[in-house]
């Protein structure tokens, strides 16, 4: 059940309501791509972050450890030792990039794996069925993702078939739902609009796929090659065309600028690896811009990341030692920097949920982006 408690502008502030708890959006969800956060994060450090909703993927999942095994010892939350949502992306993703080693007809797409290189078959029906395995909160829909720059022609037929694949999903997972040993039987799926930057190809995309009344859409081939400014012109065309008493997930993004530019166009679900993988690397996000700690700059900087954040890197650490632990390569500095990324990013989650709520959305993200524009690096 979505329940929308405040709106301001196009913002929306609401609730999500979900068989293993409730989400309280716009939301960040912490991508934990093989049932496990990059940079030795527990679902333990999850809770401590203030993680409302993890993100995994069938496509890896079902080559490693098999979505078969993950049901025999009873689906993914019992699996990770997670008792909240989990949204599983649908492989369809890998579609899109692995260009080089697929085949794509109207019954599914032939991959070959990137670890060793087997056939893999998937189609709607196999998403569906290895989703349900995984016994995920919500099950996104098998689709392809066509390049934002594609020829137009070319995504009108993808878009079609995508369409067509949807509704393979829903009835398959309505059959699947209604099996004795299916663990999850409130599993939940999302319809993905599709178009590329052309805006008649996806706002004729949202019409159709909003007639089915699914329990949430997201927006997916956006942040693929396309600038910043050709996605939120998308978003300001395509997103009052779906669903306003269903969430809007905009797939794979992004940024902090990001979020706060869609949540401004009504978006209530967001993806990124950029926390995590950004904080393998070095950098740590901040109210005031990315600080990259390999600099030596912070060689003897005894300050935290940043001063009042409550994550366990800034309460307990320096600059210098996190900056000194990247120098040796120790697996702590990744750590502390992918637990401040995660809760930085659901603190700012956190802090737009409140401006909504108090009609003040437009100064609250006027503020931020300035202060991050102004930048630390």
């Amino acid at each position: 059940m979505y329940q929308i408690l405040a709106t301001d502008g196009h913002a929306k502030r609401a609730r999500f309501t979900t068989v293993h708890g409730v989400v309280e959006t716009p939301v960040f969800m912490n991508v934990g791509t093989a049932a496990a956060i990059k940079g030795a994060v527990s679902t333990e450090d999850l809770y401590g972050i203030g993680t409302q909703i993890e993100l995994s993927n069938t496509y890896h999942l079902h080559l490693r450890p098999g979505d078969a095994l993950v049901h025999e010892l009873g689906g993914l939350h019992k699996f990770m030792n997670w008792d909240r949502p989990i949204l599983t992306d649908s492989g369809g993703f890998q579609v899109f990039s692995l260009a080089k080693l697929r085949q794509i007809k109207e019954e599914g797409v032939t991959f070959a794996s990137h670890i060793d290189g087997h056939q893999i078959f998937m189609g709607p029906e196999e998403s569906m069925q290895i989703q349900s395995h995984l016994a995920s909160t919500v099950a996104m829909a098998f689709d392809e993702c066509p390049h934002s720059k594609a020829d137009r022609s070319y995504v009108e037929q993808s878009v079609a078939r995508t369409t067509r694949w949807l509704y393979r999903c829903r009835d398959e997972l309505n059959r699947l739902n209604g099996l004795k040993d299916t663990i999850n039987k409130e599993q939940m799926l999302f319809g993905i609009n599709q178009g590329a930057v052309y805006p008649d190809i996806r706002i004729e995309h949202a019409k159709q796929i909003a007639q089915m009344e699914l329990p949430g859409y997201a927006i997916g081939g956006l942040a693929v090659g396309e600038t910043h400014e050709e996605m939120y012109d998308i978003l300001d065309r395509t997103v009052p065309y779906l669903p306003q008493d269903a969430p809007t997930y905009l797939m794979g993004v992004g940024t902090p600028a990001n979020i706060l530019e869609a949540v401004d166009r009504g978006v209530d679900f967001f993806d990124c690896v950029y926390p995590s993988r950004n904080g393998r690397h070095g950098h740590a996000y901040t109210s005031h811009g990315r600080m990259n700690l390999l600099n030596k700059r912070y060689e003897k900087d005894e300050r935290p990341l940043e001063e009042g954040c409550g994550c366990p890197a800034c309460k307990r650490h320096t600059r210098a030692y996190i900056h000194h632990l990247f120098k040796a390569k120790e697996m702590l500095g990744m750590r502390l920097l992918v637990l401040h990324n995660l809760y930085f990013y659901n603190h700012l989650m956190e802090e737009i949920r409140d401006a909504i709520e108090a009609g003040e959305y437009a100064s609250f993200k006027k503020h931020k982006l300035e202060a991050m524009e102004a930048g630390e690096e």
